[in-house]
């Protein structure tokens, strides 16, 4: 015997759990979209996206990290997946810190001399 399987609507009282019902996108107007939008998503600047990467998961290593309670409490008041986030922006300053020219020893002596 087979059973059939229902899809349940998304509605913004009821978590999705990470799945985007992309027939209801779809068919959606803007205004039901943004009905939807978490509070924290409401009001990003226009050029929020502008300088977004794609990041494709890495097998994660579990570590034990020490972080200020501010830090992690802001963190966290965004949500769940508060540890992924993190690790995005860690992501990203490793990728700015390997595009950066590495400090010469003249241009240490240079600094050095200036100050």
């Amino acid at each position: 015997m087979s059973e059939r399987v229902t899809r349940k609507r998304f509605t913004p009282d009821r978590p999705a759990r990470g799945r985007a019902d992309l027939a209801w996108l779809r068919s959606a107007s803007d205004a039901e979209v943004a009905r939807t939008v978490p509070a924290e998503y409401a009001n990003l600047p226009d050029d929020f996206w502008e300088h977004g990467t794609v990041v494709f998961p890495e097998k994660k290593h579990p570590i034990s990290l020490r972080v200020d309670v501010d830090v992690l409490q802001w963190f966290r008041q965004a949500g769940p997946r508060y540890q992924s986030r993190m690790n995005a922006v860690l992501r990203s300053y490793v990728a700015r810190m390997k595009d950066r020219r590495p400090v010469t020893k003249a241009a240490k002596a240079r600094r050095k001399g200036a100050a």
